[in-house]
């Protein structure tokens, strides 16, 4: 009996988390480490696809690079794109070196409050959240399968490709064939 009741309580738990997992945000307006302001629902006919940067990370370092390509793939298509700092050790300067350092070409917004990052539910660099201007977020996860914890392999699947693609063409992505990103921990207080 007590293994049902466990076993309940692990689906119980795991439908909580997945109505958690894709959640809609309220408009915000950062500032990019230019200076420049973003603001979500100034994008009426574009998706807006943010990818979690933080300095130092490896995975994020070399996801960056992936996420490029996956831009210049989509610079006809109603998608903008962004890079999000929400770790409060980065400070703007660090993010700057970083930038250039690494040749991130996206603009990179500061979350110094962390008030976006806890609104979309942030654990980990290098995940990539693409957001409606409403603010419905639909797409979380990873750029491909390349990259893991002290793994770098050929990409066999462009989860956000794929994803965008569905989106654009009015479906709805399956986020259970959707692994978790790997990257570094976002320390969110």
């Amino acid at each position: 009996m007590k293994y049902i009741i466990a076993t309940l309580f692990c689906l119980v738990s795991s439908v909580s988390y997945s109505d958690e997992y894709l959640r809609t945000v309220e408009d915000f307006t950062l500032a990019t480490v230019s200076g420049e302001e973003v603001t979500l629902s100034n994008h009426s006919e574009e998706l807006v696809a943010i990818y979690i940067q933080g300095n130092g990370c490896p995975i994020a370092r070399l996801g960056s690079h992936d996420y490029k390509e996956v831009i210049e793939q989509f610079t006809d298509k109603p998608v903008a794109f962004y890079m999000l700092n929400a770790s409060i050790q980065d400070g703007v300067e660090g993010i700057i070196k970083e930038e250039s350092e690494f040749g991130f070409s996206v603009p990179i917004m500061k979350d110094a409050d962390q008030s976006v990052a806890k609104a979309l539910g942030v654990t980990r660099t290098a995940e990539v959240f693409v957001i409606r201007p409403t603010g419905e977020v639909v797409y979380r996860g990873p750029i491909n399968d390349k990259l893991g914890y002290e793994t770098q392999r050929n990409v066999t699947v462009n989860y956000l490709i794929d994803g965008l693609n569905i989106i654009l063409s009015g479906g709805t992505v399956d986020h259970s064939l959707i692994p978790d990103s790997k990257g570094c921990l976002v320390a969110i207080f």
